[in-house]
């Protein structure tokens, strides 16, 4: 007995050091130079609406990104019938997301073969023959449909998710909500302008040929020929004003997209135009670029994002090894912010920014003020109560109660949680609920010495009894709390965090702690009387 009660001693004493620990860089400040060396530096971060930052609503517009789908599907069906040898068929895109198939009479069942055993995903909605050719009109199948929608939106979830944690900000909520909508939270974030740039970039990279015989006057008064296009490059702020433009006459076709692209990073310049990104690319793109560069050399290539021209610079030779890079004029901030989008990869479809709050830093300390008010208010009244009713009993239950708080916010130090106005109050909450246990445990206990038990007696019969309720309890509200985290939003979230961590800091103080108290006055024999 008695080893057991050193044991459980000493584990608890352990416990309290680390949970010291871990504690220490939230509350002290600074650090010594040789703590970060051997010892963690996670602390609780404070939520959006504790620090201020900003809150973004985003709707992802699924339909460009069905539309997009349906312009790959025509280039992937013109491959395959050509591939085939099937001529004579042209391949339209009208209303939006629907194809016309242009059949010869004489290619018809051909074709009826090749869209069903390549082409599932399509659905044929009607046909009209007519003048020795039928016409098929083709849709994705609702199947299809929705799985694009929600890959548009859980790819773009992911993607900003990726750029968010490259811009640097600490604890951002971002998460899916309703059909196509996404919220973020950026809790102190200092430049929400740049982070909304950074978000919202669809980050379409292109590299495409530079038609120099062209006459680029003419092609602005008449329009570019056909297979051809113009688009812009901008001036930076090295040269000239920004928001000038220059115009390129550019071949419509697209050589490589920057699916291909396995890391991207900034590179300083030698000469003075400033720094420019370094891509680098997979095993298959590198073979492709250095084909491209090989087929072209002495034409130039345009290098086009989010159909913004960056730079367009004459091939001298074949370009092997997988790397590219994109010069301009922008300064070291533009040229990481390429840097980060193009690393974290392209946006599937446009988001828009349809809801925007910021929450100022002075907010933030007005809600912490009334946080840690209700804080010490709640907790200063459970203790006032345990002490007037249970007297010794709700004493050992109050300090019971400081080793819960000191374990609860150590915990969520560790996994570097976020804490908000609803995970305060989950951490009032649980405090009721800690002394709770006690109050069940002191109870029985007082039941038996009523029944005439000695004091050692009715301690061990008062926590056998009490144990079931205590767990019962417990258990129903732990998985409420679950049920909580697993479908609710930011600030429901934030309190079901609090909520089922407490209750697990609750057993092991309110139950195990006071336990080893009573357990160590009975094998020193101290235990003749109680005050309950």
């Amino acid at each position: 007995m008695r080893r057991s009660v050193m044991i459980r001693l000493a584990l608890f004493i352990i416990a309290t050091l680390v949970s010291l620990v871990y504690l220490a860089p939230t509350f002290v400040h600074p650090l010594p130079a040789w703590w970060s060396r051997f010892l963690p530096t996670d602390r609780i971060h404070l939520g959006l609406d504790l620090q201020g930052g900003s809150h973004l609503l985003l709707e992802v517009k699924v339909d460009k990104a069905i539309e997009n789908n349906v312009e790959r599907v025509k280039a992937d069906l013109t491959n395959v019938l050509r591939e085939r040898g099937i001529s004579g068929v042209t391949v339209e895109r009208v209303q939006g997301t629907q194809l016309q198939l242009k059949v010869p009479a004489a290619s018809v069942e051909r074709v009826r073969g090749l869209l069903k055993s390549d082409f599932a995903n399509l659905t044929v909605v009607n046909t009209q023959t007519g003048g020795g050719m039928t016409d098929f009109f083709l849709t994705l199948s609702k199947e299809e449909l929705r799985s694009l929608r929600d890959y548009a939106v859980d790819q773009s979830l992911e993607t900003i998710r990726n750029r968010i944690d490259q811009f640097g900000v600490s604890e951002p909520v971002i998460q899916r909500e309703g059909q196509q909508e996404i919220l973020i939270q950026l809790p102190g974030i200092q430049d929400p302008e740049r982070a909304k740039e950074i978000i919202g970039k669809t980050a379409s990279l292109e590299f495409k040929l530079v038609d120099d015989t062209v006459n680029v006057e003419d092609a602005l008064k008449n329009g570019p020929p056909p297979g051809r296009q113009i688009l812009y490059g901008y001036v930076g702020k090295g040269e000239g004003s920004v928001g000038d433009k220059t115009p390129y006459v550019l071949e419509s076709r697209t050589l490589m997209t920057g699916e291909y692209i396995t890391d991207a990073r900034v590179r300083p310049s030698s000469q003075l135009q400033g720094p420019y990104v370094e891509l680098i690319l997979n095993s298959t793109g590198a073979r492709l670029f250095e084909q491209i560069t090989g087929a072209n050399v002495k034409r130039r290539l345009a290098i086009v994002l989010d159909n913004r021209v960056y730079s367009a610079p004459v091939i001298q030779e074949r370009i092997g090894g997988g790397r590219a890079s994109i010069t301009g004029s922008f300064d070291i901030k533009e040229a990481r912010d390429l840097a980060i989008i193009l690393r974290a990869g392209a946006l599937p479809a446009p988001v828009e920014i349809i809801e925007e709050r910021t929450v100022g830093p002075s907010l933030g300390s007005d809600s912490i003020r009334q946080g840690i008010l209700s804080f010490v208010v709640g907790i200063s009244l459970v203790i006032v109560f345990m002490i007037l009713y249970y007297k010794g009993a709700g004493v050992l239950a109050n300090v019971a109660l400081i080793f819960h708080i000191l374990f609860l916010l150590a915990i969520l130090a560790a996994f570097q949680a976020v804490l908000t106005m609803p995970g305060i109050a989950g951490i009032v909450l649980i405090a009721g609920m800690a002394v709770d246990a006690n109050v069940l445990i002191n109870e029985r206990i007082r039941e038996e010495l009523r029944a005439g038990r000695a004091p050692r007696s009715a301690v061990e019969a008062g926590y056998q009894h009490a144990l079931p309720a205590i767990i019962d309890t417990n258990v129903t509200t732990f998985l409420s709390g679950v049920i909580l985290f697993q479908f609710g939003t930011g600030p429901i979230k934030g309190f079901a965090v609090t909520l089922c961590i407490g209750i697990l800091t609750t057993v092991v103080t309110a139950v195990y702690m006071t336990r080893i108290y009573y357990d160590y006055r009975m094998v020193t024999r101290k235990l003749t009387r109680l005050s309950i």
